[in-house]
């Protein structure tokens, strides 16, 4: 399995399994999916997702352990990515419709292993309304370090939109 970005670490992977009961009622998700995701054996690392924007993609893999079946990942898609959105934790953040989140997608991935168990991640967005910086008197789009400095300590900088993916298992568990 690969790295994770830094803002997640362990933390992330120990939210990782929240309760099925918690997602009872998912709103409907902007992404709507045809067909289902194949069956993968455990051991398989597999991309679930890629999230260009935040330079992320999102990885799994069913580990064929009990303790921890399927581990779950979000890795730097390229070094020279520049993101135009961030990645945060799911646990900390608490994505709700409420909070101004969008229900983004749901992916579901049936082990090969064990048929009646899956992983489910779900992916939340928070939109931030990013308007281009206006044009200087020669046409050009230009920010300025000692401007964004300024703006920075006085704490106006412009919102960033965010991501956030939680994972859980659902089904039971095969062997035991």
């Amino acid at each position: 399995m690969r790295r994770l970005l830094p803002a997640f670490g362990a933390a992330m992977a120990l939210a990782a399994f929240v309760s099925p009961a918690a997602f009872a009622a998912d709103p409907v998700p902007e992404i709507q999916r045809s067909g289902s995701v194949p069956a993968q054996p455990a051991g398989s690392v597999h991309t679930l997702r890629q999230i260009p924007e935040a330079c992320a993609r999102l990885e799994g893999a069913f580990t064929g352990q009990a303790a921890e079946p399927y581990k779950f990942a979000v890795v730097r898609s390229s070094p020279n990515c520049q993101p135009r959105a961030r990645f945060v934790d799911a646990a900390k953040a608490r994505p709700s419709e409420a909070a101004g989140w969008k229900f983004n997608d749901v992916i579901r991935v049936p082990s090969a292993v064990c048929p009646q168990q899956q992983a489910v991640v779900r992916v939340w967005r928070k939109p931030a309304a990013v308007a281009p910086p206006e044009l200087d008197a020669q046409g050009r789009a230009r920010l300025y370090l000692q401007d964004e400095k300024a703006r920075a300590e006085a704490a106006k900088l412009a919102a960033v939109p965010m991501f956030a993916a939680s994972m859980t298992i659902e089904g039971k568990a095969c062997g035991g």
